[in-house]
């Protein structure tokens, strides 16, 4: 993934349409090692979590082109690749996995990320009935290890409509369950990424199954 970073870099340093479109070559190199990574890891986490289907590589990996439209970063790539496995790919409401490349900023992890509101209250309802089930997942030893917490964005207060004294409600104030933890240049480059992410995938796998539970109960 050497190539993929190095990429990565050059784009930080010059993102614009007429350096892109000649590293075109290069770019295509790198998306085609994505598609073929994310395809490995497709493939790996079926063996664990048999809600995931055979999706294509192409519908989990993120565009790589910036919607500038109603921002005022005008710059138009993004400069880092991503890919989002769950049924359904990157679009997906449900939990899955995802992976991240950015030079200095890679990371690995999953859950559900910004639910849309009636997603968001079907989640809290359902933790709100099986919290300790789901504070044991997220407090276990080896998740604690691997995803030492949950991404910080949420509530000051309680929920509408739940007491702020009920004994989930720290959880239930979340507006996000998706856990990350960073990974360094050098395990990216390495021999072992793929076994890591793997690792950590199936570690997650328990609090996926849980959050989409919510969906199917």
């Amino acid at each position: 993934m050497e190539n993929v970073l190095n990429f990565l870099t050059e784009l930080s340093a010059n993102n614009n349409r007429e350096w892109f479109q000649k590293n075109k070559k290069w770019y295509d190199e790198c998306r085609e090692k994505m598609y073929f990574l994310t395809d490995v890891l497709i493939n790996e986490i079926r063996k664990f979590d048999s809600s995931i289907p055979s999706v294509s590589p192409a519908d989990c990996m993120f565009r790589i082109f910036r919607d500038v439209r109603f921002s005022n970063d005008k710059r138009p790539y993004k400069t880092n690749f991503g890919s989002f496995i769950a049924r359904g790919g990157r679009k997906s409401q449900l939990a899955g996995y995802y992976f991240h490349i950015e030079p200095d900023g890679c990371f690995a992890g999953g859950g559900i990320y910004m639910p849309e509101t009636d997603k968001l209250k079907i989640i809290r309802e359902f933790i709100a009935e099986n919290g300790d089930e789901f504070s044991a997942i997220i407090n276990a030893p080896d998740f604690k290890s691997a995803f030492p917490e949950m991404y910080d964005d949420k509530l000051k207060t309680a929920p509408k409509g739940y007491d702020p004294n009920h004994e989930y409600i720290e959880l239930l104030k979340y507006k996000s369950f998706a856990f990350t933890h960073k990974i360094d240049n050098s395990l990216v480059t390495g021999e072992n990424y793929i076994r890591h992410l793997v690792e950590s995938f199936s570690i997650l796998n328990k609090a996926n199954a849980f959050l989409n539970q919510a969906f199917t109960q």
